[in-house]
C-alpha cells in the first residue's frame, strides 16, 4: 500500500551550513519523523504564496499545520501587543489560505500549537493575544510544567487519546472566540480551550501542545487513519 502524501507547513529563516549563511526552509525533523512513523511520506511546504494552495490541496491526502511564532494580530483584526514576538506575515498568508481549502475540500488536517491558531482563524475566530493579563497567572507559559486536559469523548480527539491527557505546551496565546464550524473539545482546569475540532469534517483536530515530540502518540495515527 503506498503511503500517503502528508504536507507540512514551514519557515523561510536564515540557516547556516559549512561557510554559507543563506534563506533556507526549515522544519523541525520531529513533524517529519511523527509522518513517516505514523506510516505517511512527508513534504515540507515552502510559504511561497498563494498560487499552490489549491494545487497542494488536490495532491495531498492531508496537512499539518505546525507550530512556529504567534499568528499576527492583523490576521484577525486584533490589537498588536509588543510582547508578542515578530510575527510573519507572508507564513500567516499561506497557512490560513491552505487551512480554508483543506477545510473546504474535507482533507484531514492536524494543527499543531500555532497551527491550532492558524486553523481557528482561518474560520473567522479570534486569539487572546497575551494570555497571562487575562488570567493572572503565567501558569500556561511555564516551560516543562504538565499539566491534564479534560477531553470530550464524543470527539475525535477523544476517541483517538482518551477523555484525559497530560501534556507539556507552554503557550502565551490561546484561542478567544471559536471561528465558524469549530468545536472546543479540550480544556485545561481553567477552562483554556486546548483543542478543536471542524464539525462534520473528515478530520480537522487542532491541540495547543505538540504530539509530534511522542515517540508513540495516538493521534498521529488517528489523523494517519483518516489520510488513508
Amino acid at each position: 500500500m503506498s503511503r500517503p502524501l502528508i504536507g507540512i507547513t514551514a519557515y523561510f529563516e536564515a540557516a547556516r551550513w559549512s561557510d554559507w549563511v543563506r534563506e533556507a526552509v526549515l522544519s523541525p525533523p520531529s513533524y517529519a519523523k511523527a509522518v513517516d512513523r505514523a506510516g505517511g511520506a512527508p513534504v515540507v511546504l515552502p510559504p511561497l504564496g498563494l498560487h499552490a494552495v489549491d494545487d497542494y490541496v488536490r495532491g495531498l491526502r492531508g496537512v499539518v499545520l505546525a507550530g512556529g511564532v504567534e499568528v499576527d494580530a492583523s490576521a484577525y483584526n486584533g490589537e498588536h501587543d509588543d510582547r508578542v514576538p515578530e510575527g510573519q506575515p507572508h507564513r500567516d498568508r499561506f497557512e490560513l489560505a491552505l487551512a480554508r481549502a483543506a477545510v473546504k475540500a474535507d482533507v484531514p488536517i492536524l494543527a499543531i500549537a500555532r497551527g491550532m491558531h492558524v486553523l481557528n482563524v482561518a474560520q473567522g475566530g479570534t486569539l487572546i493575544p497575551w494570555l497571562p493579563d487575562v488570567l493572572g497567572n503565567h501558569h500556561h507559559a511555564e516551560p516543562g510544567k504538565p499539566h491534564t486536559l479534560q477531553v470530550s469523548v464524543s470527539s475525535k480527539l477523544g476517541k483517538a487519546i482518551g477523555d484525559q491527557v497530560e501534556v507539556v505546551a507552554p503557550h502565551h496565546q490561546s484561542v478567544r472566540r471559536l471561528g465558524t464550524g469549530l468545536l472546543a473539545v479540550a480544556w485545561a482546569d481553567d477552562q483554556i480551550v486546548e483543542g478543536i475540532e471542524v464539525q462534520g469534517h473528515r478530520f480537522g483536530v487542532g491541540v495547543q501542545w505538540h504530539p509530534e515530540r511522542d515517540l508513540e502518540d495516538r493521534l498521529f495515527d488517528a489523523f494517519m487513519e483518516a489520510a488513508r
